[in-house]
């Protein structure tokens, strides 16, 4: 559902099949790793500013 909350797809998208597990899989772990990304930027800036 994550794909769903994000905007990335629609969940008629999903019912109806137009979006396969492919697809999902794909688009989380796209989600995934903008989220580790986050995380990372955030840590680099609390070392920049010696938190």
């Amino acid at each position: 559902m994550r794909p769903v909350v994000k905007g990335m797809c629609l969940f008629e998208s999903l019912k109806d099949g137009r979006i396969d597990l492919a697809d999902i899989a794909l688009m989380n772990e796209a989600l995934d790793v903008l989220a580790e990304n986050t995380q990372l930027a955030h840590q680099l800036a609390e070392q920049k500013h010696g938190r």
